[in-house]
């Protein structure tokens, strides 16, 4: 943890995640990836997210190395944790790359048209022997820190806890996502305003990260602004506090008045509160754009 926000105690310590906002643009502007999780899942069923999921043992191994573009060391630099190895750091460029491509069937490498063709599934063979049998390179360039969330101590969703680093990346040239129908069961392409009316008329569920994600990503035009905004700040790290507002469940961020944590950092409603079985702004549906 860094000293943005207070470290949660050894028994409550969350699992390290990476996810990916996959971004393109599209007629009307920006558009973001969002896929359904598979109903029967563990955790999230049946919810639209980002793609991400778990770092593994081995995405931290020095044998990744020459499969990087980027040595593990300077990865460190644009997360902007000084308490991160440079292997945990290459762990978390590693399994978001890893899941974008099991889960939306994106690959960042370096050379895309020797990896079309391979399946999805991992599992097998393993991430980083793929790559070699193809003779690829994972492009940790075209990952850019975005934010960091950390679930809170007393999860509003009953979800597990997880310490989840997201980056931004642009669909590549020529490149097609598609949901595993494993893992995911839908893939959605909107721009964050339609993605958040969706959610408003109940036609999609979202969780707090991604709403707040649509929330910030709405204030962009294009993919350029937003790569651009992601290049020129430190990641923001965010661990949510819930509270009770008159017998009913709620949650607030910082720069909110309830939260330890002083800087607003992000833009949007820095409360939440839960009302016919989800979050909303205190103030409606234009409170996320305000």
């Amino acid at each position: 943890m860094n000293d943005r926000t207070s470290d949660p105690t050894a028994e409550e310590c969350p699992r390290a995640a990476a996810s990916v906002v996959l971004l393109r643009d599209g007629p009307q502007g920006l558009e973001v990836l969002l896929q359904r999780r598979h109903a029967q899942s563990r955790v999230l069923g049946g919810l639209y997210v980002f793609p991400g999921g778990k770092v593994d043992d081995d995405d931290a191994d020095p044998a990744w190395a020459p499969l990087l573009d980027t040595p593990a060391a300077a990865l460190t630099v644009p997360l902007a944790e000084p308490a991160l190895s440079p292997a945990q750091a290459q762990a978390l460029y590693v399994a978001a790359a890893r899941e974008l491509w099991e889960e939306a069937g994106v690959a960042l490498v370096d050379a895309p048209e020797r990896f079309s063709g391979v399946a999805r599934d991992a599992a097998a063979l393993g991430w980083r022997q793929m790559l070699v049998a193809a003779g690829v390179r994972l492009r940790t360039q075209a990952l850019r820190p975005w934010s960091r969330w950390i679930t809170p101590r007393r999860p509003p969703v009953g979800t597990p806890r997880f310490d989840t680093r997201f980056f931004l990346a642009r669909l590549p040239a020529g490149g097609h996502a598609s949901h595993d129908a494993r893992e995911m069961t839908d893939t959605l392409w909107l721009t964050p305003r339609q993605a958040l009316q969706r959610y408003w008329a109940r036609e999609i569920e979202l969780i707090p990260p991604q709403l707040m994600g649509l929330a910030e990503l709405a204030r962009h035009a294009d993919v350029a602004s937003a790569w651009a905004a992601a290049a020129h700040r430190t990641p923001p790290c965010i661990l949510p506090e819930t509270f009770d507002d008159g017998g009913e469940r709620a949650i607030c961020y910082p720069g909110d008045a309830r939260h330890p944590v002083r800087e607003r950092a992000l833009p949007g409603p820095t409360r939440l509160r839960w009302v016919g079985g989800r979050f909303e702004p205190y103030d409606g549906f234009e409170g996320w754009f305000r």
